[in-house]
């Protein structure tokens, strides 16, 4: 993977705890992570045929394993204003290198 293919920039987020002035605890999603990836969506070709276990994936994700950080499906992505949960995570071709994130889009309801 080189990084000519990894021309898109997307941000992880985890949703965390934030104590507020009065002490009230609120969920807030936290940028852990800001990197530059690999973006496939979902299309007819053999590869994506093949992962029929992943039916609900809509795109795949690949990017560097990133330091001191794991990537758990608790964790969102975003990438150019959409929303992707995490459904896999795994390592791409066994070296630690690299990881692939499989995701689905998530709607949000507006109104």
């Amino acid at each position: 993977m080189s990084f000519g293919k990894m021309n898109t920039t997307i941000d992880i987020m985890e949703q965390r705890k934030v104590l507020d002035d009065d002490g009230f605890s609120s969920m807030e999603d936290v940028t852990v992570a800001s990197v530059r990836a690999y973006r496939e969506g979902r299309h007819g070709s053999e590869r994506w045929a093949n992962m029929a276990a992943f039916s609900e994936a809509t795109d795949l994700f690949r990017f560097r394993v990133i330091p001191g950080l794991t990537i758990t499906t608790a964790m969102t992505l975003v990438c150019g204003g959409e929303r992707f949960q995490i459904t896999s995570v795994e390592a791409a071709k066994g070296r630690g290198m690299y990881l692939e994130v499989m995701a689905k889009a998530v709607n949000s309801s507006s109104g």
